[in-house]
């Protein structure tokens, strides 16, 4: 272990979909030899995306931890899914990362597609290295992408690496700028050491300048030796990188092709040499050092194991028995991708799970005597939701139970009964996500569940304003029914909602019965001719007329709603649908494509500026029919490579 960095450390593999991160990490255990043999994410052989749902889909569809020994220093790996539906996940990884591995492939074009991750990462200052894969490809340039990356993040990227190319112009090895030493690959082998090419000589100083400049930046030592040609030690250049990447200050860049192996030893010393430890994650998390110290990132539903919550143990020895945030902690594991074992305890620094812990959720800080808070992501907003139908009614029990499993092991997915509609609803950030949700949530509960689109809560309004007397009379042998009303009814302005008033004298209705003709004229509204609520309109009672004997409440109930029934279709009714204030996001180059969505959808825009602290981004307001909001993150998604995201909220109410 070292002395520097004492404690189990963690690195989160972060990147798009099909960056090769599953790939990566099962090329980093083998390397590791944490498994007897590499296997294929293409046969479904890997130890990661085990799941029968992540082999069905060839992806990742939850975290992937792995701890083993690299070189005698403990380790755990976590590969992250790469869908943007899946961000969440990743995210939490990441809170716990000592340090984030950001996957790419080498295609410039595609540079944009790391903004959020980036993004993510320089808002909470969590040191990263970008591992540029698939440099075996051809035309795979490390230049063209590095530029395109800067593009995209805030911190300066540090290059640390250049490539070694054959005759024929691919990628055949690297030079490590700082040590200066060069490697010739050879796929699914050992990389072996050479002498640096004497082609590569100018090129390799020129990079290396460049790398020490950047160094430079943050380290006036540095800057003098430079500014006076003095050439620094290899061992003070570490240092600086140690230094700066620890403090988020660097973005080290490596390369390679996990497909055959390359630059996977590079990488892994690199990290175990520069990357900080769980002391230094933990204070500047902010995190108390004293005491017994967990963090719950994922929480499970293991079938008969019942619940797991993941954590990271920050301070102290978490073992069997003891009691954290009042629950008492039991079954500690270790895992090795779908494997697990028994571990009993675990110190700072160390992933495990624990079982049993009814009452943690993701993201609770876990201690003994007490609860603290800590800072932690929210969920994103859903983008996307599915309205859910059981078979059978007395199904929503089983249902309800299964549902609240399912929202505490994705935080990111929210189960809601939709109260203008009565629907259940499933929302999150996409169909993929949500079939996920839904595959897991029929395995739990053992039903077959009906998704259809959800319901618009449409409503329905006047044009018109009108009077109308109603009369209701029944003689039932005893006491009988009888009232009389005469009501006016007038639009309202949009928004307005319902006003009941009355202009009564004399005693025509008796006060006692006012408020059964407004109970009776508000039931009848509840659900207007078209089947929607009616809303936006004033209704008087202006006279009426009662019986000492038979009036009640019920019987003005019965007349005001016979009365709006008679008077509505004089009123010209319409239909109106809800309106949505929405602000989609995406990178400025595919604005005027986001802004096509919103045209095609009715919807209005109103104009669109830089989104705030993102360069290269728009962020566009617009209004859009609610009932053309259903699928629009899918169409959002597919002109932005992905990326493009939006929030929105209740506007206002217009015709249809």
């Amino acid at each position: 272990m070292s002395e520097t960095n004492p404690g189990a450390r963690v690195a989160a593999l972060v990147g798009p979909y099909s960056s090769g991160k599953t790939t990566l990490f099962e090329d980093i255990l083998f390397a590791a030899s944490a498994i007897p043999r590499r296997g294929s994410v293409k046969d479904g052989t890997s130890l990661g995306d085990a799941a029968p749902e992540a082999r069905a889909r060839n992806m990742t569809t939850e975290m992937n931890i792995a701890s083993f020994d690299y070189l005698g220093d403990p380790w755990t790996v976590i590969d992250c899914p790469g869908s943007v539906e899946l961000t969440y996940d990743a995210q939490c990884a990441m809170m716990v990362s000592d340090v984030t591995v950001v996957v790419c492939d080498p295609k410039p074009e595609r540079a944009v597609t790391l903004s959020p991750i980036l993004r993510f990462l320089d808002d909470r200052d969590i040191p990263h290295v970008i591992y540029i894969n698939k440099m075996d490809h051809e035309d795979a340039s490390v230049r063209a992408t590095f530029e395109a990356i800067q593009g995209v993040s805030i911190r300066p990227l540090l290059l640390r690496e250049i490539p070694i190319r054959d005759d024929e112009g691919h990628v055949s090895g690297m030079v490590d700028l700082v040590s200066e030493r060069a490697w010739r690959w050879e796929p699914h082998k050992r990389s072996e050491m050479i002498t640096l090419p004497t082609e590569l000589e100018e090129a390799e100083g020129e990079a290396r300048s460049m790398m020490l400049e950047s160094l430079a930046d943050f380290d006036d030592d540095l800057m003098m030796e430079l500014l006076e040609d003095v050439v620094p030690s290899t061992s003070e250049v570490y240092e600086n990188v140690v230094r700066d990447l620890s403090k988020d200050l660097i973005v080290p860049v490596f390369f390679g092709s996990a497909e055959n192996e390359n630059g996977i030893n590079r990488l892994m010393k690199a990290l175990r040499h520069d990357a900080p430890g769980p002391v230094a994650t933990r204070d500047r998390l902010g995190l108390p050092n004293s005491g017994k110290v967990a963090q719950v990132f994922r929480t499970a539903h293991a079938g008969k194991a019942g619940k797991l919550s993941f954590v990271r143990v920050w301070n102290g020895e978490v073992g069997d028995g003891d009691v954290l945030n009042g629950d008492r902690v039991a079954n500690v594991r270790r895992h090795l991708g779908p494997k697990s074992d028994l571990a009993g305890k675990a110190s700072t620094g160390a992933i495990v799970s624990l079982g049993r812990m009814a009452d943690v959720k993701t993201g609770d800080l876990l201690m003994e005597g007490g609860k603290e808070t800590a800072d932690w992501p929210s969920p994103p907003a859903p983008m996307y939701a599915l309205a859910l139908h059981t078979e059978h009614h007395t199904d929503e029990v089983r249902l309800s139970a299964a549902l609240a499993r399912l929202t505490e092991a994705n935080p990111s997915i929210v189960a809601e009964h939709a109260q203008e509609t009565g629907e259940l609803t499933l929302a999150g950030q996409g169909a993929i996500q949500l079939q996920l949700g839904l595959s897991a949530l029929e395995a739990d509960s053992g039903l077959v569940l009906t998704q259809t689109t959800p319901s618009v809560p449409y409503r329905e309004t006047i044009t018109a304003g009108t009077t109308q007397k109603a009369r209701h009379k029944k003689q039932s042998g005893g006491h009988g029914e009888f009232a009389d009303v005469e009501i006016e009814i007038k639009p309202l302005p949009r928004g307005a909602g319902f006003v009941f008033g009355d202009r009564i004298v004399g005693g025509a209705v008796p006060k006692q019965y006012i408020p059964a003709v407004e109970k009776g004229v508000r039931a009848f509204l509840a659900k207007g001719p078209n089947g929607h609520p009616i809303v936006d309109i004033a209704v008087t009672l202006t006279d009426g007329g009662h019986h000492n004997v038979d009036s009640s409440d019920m019987a003005f109930q019965k007349a005001a709603v016979k009365a709006m029934t008679e008077a509505l279709p004089r009123c010209k009714p319409i239909k109106l649908e809800p309106v949505q204030k929405v602000r989609l996001s995406a990178p400025s180059e595919f604005t005027p494509k986001v802004q096509r969505i919103v045209t095609g959808r009715r919807g209005q825009l109103m104009g669109f500026d830089a989104k705030p602290g993102w360069s290269g981004w728009d962020e566009i307001q617009a209004l859009i029919p609610q009932v053309e909001m259903m699928d629009i993150v899918t169409e959002l998604r597919s002109v932005s490579l992905g990326v493009g995201t939006h929030v929105s909220a209740f506007d206002h109410l217009q015709k249809v």
